[in-house]
């Protein structure tokens, strides 16, 4: 079954994406949850005439969402955590404090929008962050946990 999603969905796809699902997939789980629609010709006529109209607005954003990039490149944040006499940190980093340290240096970023990867950050050291600003944009922060 074709659908067009609504939103942004890890594993499927990006807003407005048009995909080949399972027909029970569709209909009992992306439909009933507001996730997509089905891909009738009637709804791929105004899906296709709306993405022309935003495709303006859409550029302007990511120019936008480009210059911050430019200038989060060279940012690099310092993160300080309670650690142990080993050097093992008492909880663990994640991104609230990340979206803290940026929102610090002047960059009003969601934490929703930085991945910190697969493991979790316990010791202190370097270790690199990437930050999605925009749908194609994608910029790798560093920083530093050192003990308090």
């Amino acid at each position: 079954m074709k659908i067009i999603l609504k939103q942004d969905l890890d594993k499927l796809g990006q807003k407005d994406d048009i995909l080949t699902v399972k027909t029970g997939y569709a209909r009992n789980y992306l439909i009933p949850k507001g996730y997509a629609v089905q891909a009738t010709e009637s709804a791929v006529k105004i899906h296709n005439e709306n993405l022309r109209q935003r495709a303006h607005k859409e550029e302007k954003i990511r120019k936008e969402a480009e210059e911050v990039a430019g200038k989060l490149n060279g940012v690099r944040l310092s993160i300080g955590a309670k650690t142990s006499s080993a050097g093992k940190i008492f909880g663990s980093v994640n991104t609230i404090q990340i979206a803290e340290a940026l929102k610090e240096k002047g960059f009003e970023i969601d934490r929703k929008n930085i991945n910190l990867g697969t493991e979790a950050i316990k010791e202190v050291g370097n270790y690199k962050a990437v930050v999605k600003l925009h749908r194609d944009v994608k910029v790798e922060v560093e920083f530093e946990v050192k003990a308090e």
